[in-house]
C-alpha cells in the first residue's frame, strides 16, 4: 500500500550537538567548504548517500551514532570551530560595511524579486541560468554584506525531472517537495501562527500564501507558497511549478511574486524589525507587477497615481535577460483587467492606468497585450542588460519606448553577470590555490574579488596545474560512468547490457563540455552537422575528443526534444558511445562534477541570441578552456590566451541552414587544427607547456572577471546607489512636483521646435570653431525646463550621425514677439572627413536620471535640416 502522506521523523539532537540545526538551516554550507567536511563527519556514508544535503542527512542518521558524536572532543571541537566560523560570517562587518560613504550613501535594504533560485540541489527551485544567476546573487551580496532580501516562489514540484526512453525521447516527471524536509523555516506572526499574504480575485475569491524563509549566509529569501488548506484547488495549485500551466495560471504566479512579494516583504520587515527596502530590483519581467502594489501603496498614502508612479521608478532597478521578444511574458490585455479593478486586486487604482504601463504603445507593437518587459521598464528608473552586447542589443530591441532617440541614448545600461566561485570551483582548485597564499586570502578573492589579476597563479608549477587537469578529468569519467548506467537502466537496459559502460570515457582525452537548456538557439545539434566529420574527431587515433552533454528542452517545446533524441540517438551508437555521452537530468549537482572536469567549454548559440551564458564563466574558473561563438560575455572578454573564438556567418545574406553549416566547419576546422593539436602537443618536461599556459591565463585574468562578487559591487555602485538616492530624494512632495513637472511638459511638447538654425561659416577646417546661432519655439515651456544641444559627429552616406558627441547651447535673448528664443554656442570641430551636426530640444530637471527618460524629443523639420544640417563632404 502507498502512502498517501510521506513526511520525515527527525531525531532530536542532543545539546551538544545543537550547532549541527544552526549550520544545517543556513544554506552558507552549500559554498563553505568547512561546513560540508563537518557534516561528513558526522556519518560518511549517509552524508553521501544524502547527496550532500544537511537536513537529509539528519534526518537518516540514528540516535546511537548521535550519542557518541556528542561525546566526541574532537568532533565537538570541529563543531565549535565551524559554528563560530559562521557567527562570526553572519556579524562582521564586510565589503558593504566598510564602502565609501556607507549607510549614509548605500541602501539600508535591496529587496530582489526573481522567479527562481538556484541555491543549492538541496532545494530544487530552478530551471536554468537565471535561477541560477538569482541564487549566485543572493550567495554573493551576502559575502559583501549587501542587505539584500530575496523574494520568489516555492513550487511544490519545483521544475521537472528529465529521464530518457528507450529510443531517447525526453520524458519529465515532477518530483513532490515538502517545505518540511528543506532547509527552510516558516515566518510566524508573534502567536506563533503562519504568517499569510493575500491576494483579492474575481469574483470575491481570494489566494493566500504563507511565507517560507530560507537562510542565504546573510542574505533571508522569501518563498511564497500558496499550498494552504483555506484555498480553493485551483488556488493552491498556483504555485504547483515553476513555468507551468497555461496563461491565466501565469499571470497568477507573477502577481503573487510582485504583489504577494511585496506585501511579504513588508510583513517580514514588520515581524523581524529589518530595515524596509530602499531600493526593489527586478530580475526580468515576470516580478512586473511588484511596482504596481507599491503605486497603490503610496496612493493609500495620498499620492495619485502619477506622483506614485515617479515615486516608485526612483527607487526600482528592472533587469532584462532576454535578447528576443518572444523570450518576454505577454498577457491578453483583458485577462490582466480581469485580474485588477472592482471586486479584483489593487480595486483603489484605475485599471486603465495599470493596463497603460504593459501597452506596446510603439510601432509594431500589439495594443492588445500587456507586456511584462514594457512594465518592468516603464516601472523602472534604472534598467540594463547583462553584457555589453545585451546592453546593446536590450537598447535596440527596446527603442520604440524612446522614440526619437538613437538606441545609444535609451537609458538601458549593462552589468554582465558573474558566477559565485565558492559554489563553482572544485575543492581541489580551491586547495591549490590555499596552498599559495592562504585558505582565508583564497576565499576573499574568490568572494569578494576586487583585483584585476590572480598573480599567485603565475607561481604554481606546470606539473600541479597539470596533474589537477587530470585529477578533475579522472573525477569526471568515474561521474559519468555512475550516471550514464543509472541512465541506461531508466531505459530499461539490463545489467547484463552495460559492461561498455566501464570503458566509457578515458582520462587522458582532452574533454569537451556543453550542457544548457535547449531552446533553438543554443544549438545543442550544430556538433552533429557533419556526422562522419565528427565521429573521425572522437575516433582519432593520436588526438582523439570525448564529449560530455547534457541539457532539459521545455517540457512544451517538442522541437527542442527532437534535438534531445537526435542527439541522444547519435550518441548511442557502439561506434562512438565511449567518446561522446549525453546525461539526462542536467542540474546544479551534475554542473559541479561537470565544469572542472572538462578541459573545453563549447558554447555556440545564434549571436546574438545568447544574453550573457555563464557556464563557461563558471569552466574558466576551474581552469577549462573556453571555446565559443562571441556572444555574451565572451564577446567581451574574449582572448586568444582564454581560449578560442568561433567565426560567426550573420550577414544578412546568409540563411539559417547555411549559417548553421558555415559555423559547424570553423568548429570542426577549430577543434582538428588548433584545439585538439594544442592539447596534445607536448614540451621538454612531457607536458602540454602551451595548453598549460592558457590555462594560467585564464585563471591570472579571466578569473576575477567572472566573479559574481564583481558583478554585484557594480550592481551597488552603478544602480542600487544611485536608486536608493533618487528614491530619498523622491519625497511625497517632490513627487508631486515631477509628475506635474512631467505633465505640463507633455502638454507642451507639440508647440516646442526647432525653427531657425544658422553657423558662422559652411566650411572649416580641423580645430575650427563654429558660431551656432539657434531660435527655438518652447510654447508654455521655459529655458528651466530644457535643454537645447547640437549633436555632432561624422556623417555617413544618408547624413546619419555616428560617435555623437552633445554640447548645450545657452539662451542669449527672449522671448521675442513671435514667442521665440534665441540659442548660440560653440563647435569645436575636432575630426576630419565628413562631418555634421544638428541641433535638438530636450525636457530637463533636476531628478530625471536620463536625458531620454521622458522619450521627449524635438529635432529641425527636413526642409530646415537641408539647410543647416550637414557641414562638410
Amino acid at each position: 500500500m502507498k502512502a498517501i502522506r510521506r513526511f520525515t521523523v527527525r531525531p532530536v539532537l542532543p545539546e551538544p550537538l545543537a550547532p549541527l540545526h544552526e549550520l544545517a538551516r543556513n544554506l552558507r554550507w552549500s559554498w563553505h567548504p568547512g561546513t560540508r567536511d563537518l557534516f561528513a563527519l558526522v556519518d560518511p556514508a549517509r552524508w553521501a548517500a544524502s547527496d550532500g544535503d544537511p537536513m537529509r542527512l539528519l534526518g537518516d542518521v540514528p540516535p546511537s551514532r548521535l550519542a557518541r558524536l556528542a561525546s566526541d572532543e574532537a568532533f565537538l571541537a570541529r563543531l565549535s570551530e565551524v559554528a563560530d566560523d559562521l557567527r562570526g560570517y553572519l556579524q562582521d562587518d564586510r565589503w558593504y560595511q566598510s564602502s565609501s560613504g556607507g549607510p549614509a550613501r548605500l541602501p539600508s535594504c535591496i529587496a530582489y524579486f526573481s522567479p527562481e533560485f538556484g541555491i543549492t540541489a538541496a532545494l530544487p527551485q530552478y530551471s536554468g541560468g537565471l535561477g541560477i544567476l538569482a541564487g549566485d546573487h543572493l550567495k554573493a551580496a551576502s559575502d559583501l554584506g549587501v542587505p539584500l532580501v530575496g523574494v520568489g516562489l516555492l513550487y511544490r514540484h519545483g521544475y521537472f525531472r528529465q529521464s530518457l526512453s528507450r529510443d531517447g525521447w525526453q520524458q519529465e516527471t515532477y518530483p513532490v517537495t515538502d517545505p518540511n524536509e528543506l532547509p527552510l523555516s516558516l515566518l510566524r506572526e508573534p502567536d506563533g501562527t503562519p504568517a499569510h499574504i493575500s491576494l483579492a480575485l474575481p469574483g470575491g475569491r481570494s489566494l493566500l500564501a504563507r511565507i517560507w524563509q530560507a537562510q542565504v549566509g546573510r542574505v533571508p529569501l522569501l518563498l511564497l507558497d500558496s499550498d494552504v488548506e483555506q484555498n480553493d484547488v485551483h488556488e493552491r495549485e498556483v504555485t504547483d511549478r515553476l513555468y507551468g500551466g497555461g496563461s491565466e495560471h501565469r499571470l497568477l504566479q507573477e502577481m503573487l511574486l510582485g504583489i504577494g512579494g511585496v506585501r511579504a516583504v513588508r510583513t517580514y520587515c514588520r515581524l523581524t524589525g529589518h530595515a524596509p527596502p530602499e531600493v526593489f530590483h527586478t530580475n526580468e519581467g515576470h516580478a512586473g507587477f511588484l511596482g504596481v502594489e507599491r503605486i497603490a501603496e503610496l496612493a493609500s498614502e495620498g499620492l495619485d497615481f502619477d506622483a506614485a508612479t515617479e515615486a516608485v521608478r526612483a527607487g526600482t532597478v528592472f533587469t532584462t535577460h532576454t535578447p528576443v521578444p518572444a523570450g518576454i511574458d505577454r498577457f491578453d490585455r483583458e485577462l490582466v483587467a480581469r485580474h485588477f479593478g472592482d471586486g479584483a486586486e489593487l480595486p483603489a487604482v484605475d485599471v486603465e492606468r495599470i493596463l497603460g504601463l504593459g501597452m506596446e504603445t510603439y510601432p509594431g507593437g500589439d495594443p492588445n497585450v500587456f507586456n511584462m518587459a514594457v512594465m518592468g521598464l516603464r516601472l523602472a528608473q534604472r534598467a540594463n542588460g547583462v553584457s555589453t552586447l545585451h546592453g546593446h542589443v536590450s537598447r535596440e530591441m527596446f527603442s520604440g519606448l524612446w522614440p526619437g532617440f538613437d538606441p545609444e541614448e535609451v537609458p538601458i545600461t549593462s552589468v554582465t553577470n558573474g558566477v559565485h566561485a565558492p559554489t563553482w570551483v572544485a575543492p581541489e582548485v580551491f586547495r591549490l590555490g590555499a596552498r599559495q597564499i592562504g585558505e582565508r586570502r583564497t576565499e576573499d578573492a574568490l568572494s569578494v574579488g576586487g583585483s584585476d589579476r590572480w598573480d599567485a597563479v603565475g607561481d604554481i608549477a606546470d606539473r600541479d596545474i597539470w596533474e589537477l587537469r587530470r585529477s578533475l578529468r579522472s573525477q569526471l569519467v568515474d561521474e559519468v560512468r555512475e550516471r550514464l548506467a543509472a541512465s541506461w537502466r531508466q531505459r530499461g537496459a539490463g545489467s547484463a547490457e552495460l559492461g561498455w559502460i566501464d570503458g566509457v570515457l578515458d582520462p587522458d582525452v582532452l574533454t569537451i563540455g556543453f550542457a544548457r537548456r535547449v531552446p533553438s538557439y543554443k544549438r545543442l545539434t550544430l556538433m552533429l552537422r557533419d556526422p562522419d566529420r565528427l565521429m573521425r574527431l572522437l575516433l582519432d587515433e593520436e588526438r582523439p575528443v570525448q564529449i560530455v552533454v547534457a541539457g532539459k528542452a521545455h517540457p512544451a517545446d517538442d522541437g527542442g526534444k527532437r534535438l534531445v533524441q537526435e542527439l541522444v540517438r547519435f550518441t548511442d551508437d557502439p561506434r562512438v558511445r565511449h567518446r561522446i555521452v549525453f546525461l539526462p537530468d542536467y542540474g546544479m549537482a551534475m554542473a559541479q562534477k561537470l565544469y572542472p572536469g572538462c578541459d573545453i567549454w563549447l558554447n555556440n548559440p545564434l549571436r546574438p541570441l545568447e544574453a550573457c551564458g555563464t557556464s563557461g564563466m563558471k569552466a574558466a574558473l576551474n581552469g577549462c578552456l573556453n571555446l565559443s561563438v562571441l556572444d555574451g560575455w565572451w564577446d567581451e572578454w574574449f582572448e586568444p590566451d582564454f581560449g578560442w573564438a568561433i567565426p560567426t556567418a550573420d550577414g544578412t545574406a546568409t540563411d539559417e541552414h547555411r549559417r548553421d553549416e558555415l559555423e559547424a566547419n570553423a568548429l570542426y576546422e577549430l577543434l582538428e587544427n588548433r584545439v585538439a593539436p594544442r592539447f596534445y602537443e607536448r614540451g621538454p618536461e612531457d607536458l602540454p607547456d602551451r595548453w598549460i599556459e592558457m590555462v594560467r591565463q585564464t585563471l591570472t585574468h579571466l578569473g576575477p572577471k567572472v566573479l559574481a562578487g564583481r558583478m554585484v559591487r557594480e550592481y551597488v555602485e552603478k544602480l542600487y546607489a544611485p536608486a536608493a538616492r533618487a528614491d530619498r530624494a523622491l519625497t511625497p512632495a517632490a513627487a508631486r512636483e515631477l509628475a506635474a513637472w512631467k505633465s505640463r511638459v507633455r502638454a507642451a511638447w507639440p508647440h516646442v521646435a526647432v525653427d531657425h538654425v544658422e553657423a558662422s561659416t559652411t566650411s572649416a577646417e580641423l580645430g575650427a570653431t563654429l558660431a551656432l546661432h539657434v531660435r527655438v519655439a518652447l510654447g508654455d515651456l521655459g529655458p528651466d525646463d530644457v535643454e537645447v544641444q547640437v549633436v555632432a559627429g561624422c556623417v555617413d552616406a544618408e547624413d546619419s550621425i555616428a560617435e555623437a558627441a552633445t554640447a548645450p547651447l545657452k539662451p542669449v535673448a527672449g522671448p521675442d514677439d513671435d514667442g521665440r528664443w534665441s540659442y548660440e554656442g560653440p563647435l569645436s570641430l575636432d575630426r576630419t572627413g565628413p562631418y555634421g551636426y544638428t541641433v535638438r530640444i530636450l525636457p530637463v530637471h533636476r531628478l530625471l536620471a536620463a536625458p531620454a527618460e521622458t522619450g521627449l524629443v524635438t529635432v529641425p523639420s527636413q526642409a530646415l535640416g537641408e539647410g543647416a544640417g550637414v557641414l562638410m563632404r
